[in-house]
């Protein structure tokens, strides 16, 4: 009775040690009977009547117990069919003669990261390797052609064109490795958002006129919003900078601003190419592209949506997508007004 109460006063001082520290534990017996767990431990769904319901888990104790050593792996846990997966590190410790804690650690957060960071270097290389093998290319045809005016000329032109869509391409991938990051590029300021819509649309101004696209804009001012009004701008432009890229020429692109019920409101309005409905969901994915052969035309990168999309999300807002292929596109920017100013 005595060896039992102190085996349980054991359990519980470790058990209180993990709370604390606010990590997922559970104390068990030499028969494998659950003594104690933490919080978090319970949480996660880890024990059912006194019994670690993972047969790895159980196996992992049992291994600490028979090597008396600290016993470590990274598994998959699941509470039931219909749990979501979690990937977890769980370490397997002798606490005293009979009992073994284990402690576990969620990674699944982290394992998502590493694979978003995988997959995102992947795309890197592959969307580079496009332009740098083309000015390879075109440099070499240089040489061969050097005394033919024409051919210099068109390989020229090629080789420009290429260096603009490698350079666009980095620009945009330190953008967005930037904005991920939560690094914001300036300051954080309240600022006048109709300001900022003006000065996207004189950005664009040059690439739309040589389109024959006419940008016609409504920006009332005095809508204020707190953030990086650099990485607004640069949301804004790449929002209008798609829509004159996706448009026909000599067609027309709109962009508003509004006030709605303490949100203000960036519309860009084309009539372009559209994009179907079973597309929609992916079009703010880092380098997906709806048409790869026109985005190759256009110098595309791939990236503009996203940095669209991650900009809106760090300042508490959202973007959305209204499109019907051949009838055009609209994409509406969010982000909630600076509050001294709604009330």
């Amino acid at each position: 009775m005595v060896g039992s109460h102190k085996v349980k006063k054991v359990a519980s001082d470790a058990v209180a040690f993990l709370e604390v520290l606010d990590t997922a534990g559970v104390v068990v017996d030499a028969t494998n009977q659950v003594v104690d767990q933490s919080s978090k431990a319970k949480d996660m769904g880890l024990v059912e009547y006194d019994k670690v319901i993972s047969p790895e888990l159980v196996e992992l104790m049992t291994k600490a117990r028979v090597t008396r050593q600290s016993v470590t792996e990274e598994l998959v846990f699941a509470k039931n069919s219909r749990s979501p997966k979690l990937y977890i590190s769980a370490r397997a410790t002798l606490l005293s003669a009979e009992l073994v804690i284990l402690l576990i650690e969620d990674r699944t957060e982290a394992k998502r990261l590493d694979e978003t960071r995988r997959d995102f270097v992947e795309n890197i290389s592959h969307e580079l390797k496009t332009p740098i093998s083309a000015i390879s290319l075109l440099s070499e045809a240089l040489q061969v052609a050097i005394d033919d005016p024409e051919q210099v000329k068109k390989f020229s032109k090629n080789l420009h064109r290429e260096s603009k869509r490698l350079g666009s391409l980095v620009t945009k991938i330190i953008q967005l490795s930037r904005i991920q990051a939560g690094d914001l590029q300036g300051e954080i300021e309240v600022f006048d958002l109709g300001q900022i819509v003006d000065e996207a649309v004189e950005l664009n101004q040059f690439l739309a006129d040589s389109k024959g696209v006419k940008i016609t804009s409504d920006t009332p001012s005095e809508i204020y919003v707190q953030g990086d009004a650099g990485l607004i701008s640069m949301a804004i432009k790449n929002l209008i900078e798609n829509a004159v890229l996706y448009s026909e020429n000599n067609s027309n692109v709109g962009v508003g601003l509004s006030e709605v019920e303490g949100i203000a409101e960036v519309a860009v309005i084309d009539k372009g190419i559209g994009i179907p409905l079973d597309q929609q969901e992916r079009i703010f994915e880092r380098f997906y592209r709806v048409d790869p052969s026109r985005s190759r035309e256009t110098g595309g990168t791939g990236l503009g949506l996203s940095i669209v999309k991650h900009a809106a999300n760090n300042h508490g807002g959202e973007v959305t997508l209204f499109s019907r292929p051949n009838l055009g596109s609209t994409f509406t920017l969010r982000i909630p007004i600076h509050q001294e100013q709604e009330d």
